[in-house]
């Protein structure tokens, strides 16, 4: 069993902490489409298989750009968009690509998001025109537009830039979130004007890595304490206590692997609050509010510990009962959010299958040992019932 756990868990921690590579398979200067416009500039972006080419007119301050990008799947959208303010998404000035799913024709709207929280089409800052959208063969979209760069960012010679793509539209028309790995955290750079730079310096690059970095902590340290180490505290406290033998040791045991899955989940929520206070308006309502829950529950049992009752006190059956289900719901919402917190980070699906490997072995152990458990306190009872009554 422990090396079954081992290599699985293994497998969780490489998908955490290795962030998956992105090769461009072709270049931007083998991207042809359709119209007469002359684009002087082709930039292959580091991130997301995605191409700009582009010109710049700096006497009216215009900008005529042809992005290109595959969507994350099928029916999917890409965005492209000027950030006037920052580096990251929220604030830009966005172009979003996307296919109607009756007609299969491709348009373009316009999206200023004010912070992740706010995708609804709208009005950009700046003027834009000459909007149009069309479908590679290969299935990948193309936005066409013409920009009004302000005369501040003009000035400049240089515009932040930010690209992304998703799964899809939701029935009301807005864009499906998209995923958070590497490559879309770090979609992002400095776009020259002149087309003097032939690459994008990366403009936040550094601090993509570090929130993911960040991420793949939290999930790591909450796997192991919410998900693993609490369970298996919970089957040495009901399944090593039936044997007389075990007595105390198995009451160390339970509350060292308990008080350990506590400080390491208590520094996996404290993550998960730095995390917070530094994706303002990235939001996950249920993942969040179930951690909060966690780490409530989890230090009112460590608390408890400090009340336990003697074995014969009158109070102890009823500390008993809150024990066993402020325990038991730990149990279970450790699991639920565990899966959410997979679902966030969205590793390799191997890495999934690895956690429920491990969760379904150590079910199936459950079950083992709770027949073996009823089994013992059968025969105790049947022995128990056929000795004589003392004279």
């Amino acid at each position: 069993m422990s090396s079954f756990l081992g290599i699985s868990l293994s497998f969780i921690f490489s998908a955490l902490l290795i962030s998956p590579a992105v090769s461009q398979s072709s270049s931007c200067s083998s991207q042809t489409f359709s119209g007469v416009k002359f684009y002087p500039h082709c930039l292959n972006l580091p991130n997301l298989k995605a191409f700009l080419h582009y010109s710049y007119d700096a006497a009216n301050t215009t900008l005529a750009v042809v992005f290109s990008a595959p969507p994350s799947k099928p029916g999917g959208w890409i965005a492209w968009a000027i950030n006037p303010k920052s580096t990251g998404m929220a604030g830009s000035q966005a172009l979003v690509a996307s296919k109607d799913s009756k007609t299969g024709a491709a348009s373009v709207t316009t999206l200023s998001i004010i912070s992740y929280n706010s995708l609804v089409p709208g009005k950009l800052s700046f003027e834009v025109w000459d909007l149009k959208a069309e479908e590679e063969a290969a299935g990948a979209l193309r936005i066409f537009a013409k920009v009004k760069i302000p005369a501040d960012l003009a000035a400049n010679g240089k515009v932040n830039q930010v690209w992304q793509v998703g799964p899809g539209m939701s029935p009301n028309g807005r864009i499906q979130p998209h995923d958070f790995s590497t490559p879309n955290l770090n979609a992002m750079g400095s776009l020259d004007l002149t087309g003097a730079t032939t690459s994008v310096p990366v403009s936040g690059g550094g601090d993509g890595n570090s929130r993911v970095h960040k991420r793949n902590i939290h999930g790591i340290l909450n796997t192991v304490s919410w998900g693993i180490l609490f369970p298996i505290g919970a089957m040495i406290a009901r399944y090593m206590r039936i044997f007389e033998s075990a007595d105390p040791a198995w009451f160390y045991l339970h509350v060292s692997c308990q008080f350990s899955a506590y400080v390491i989940g208590v520094a996996g929520w404290a993550t998960g609050l730095k995390l917070g206070s530094e994706s303002n308006g990235i939001q996950y309502n249920s993942h969040r509010n179930i951690g909060i829950a966690l780490f409530s529950l989890a230090t009112l049992q460590m608390f408890a510990m400090l009340l336990r009752p003697r074995k014969d006190h009158k109070f102890r059956f009823f500390w008993n009962i809150y024990h066993h289900g402020v325990g038991y719901s730990i149990l279970i919402l450790g699991i639920i959010n565990v899966f959410k917190g997979l679902s966030i980070l969205n590793p390799e699906h191997t890495y999934k299958t690895a956690y429920i490997a491990v969760i379904v072995t150590l079910g199936g152990i459950t079950l083992l040992l709770e027949a073996v458990t009823w089994v013992i306190v059968i025969k105790r009872k049947s022995a128990s019932s056929n000795k004589p009554p003392k004279a």
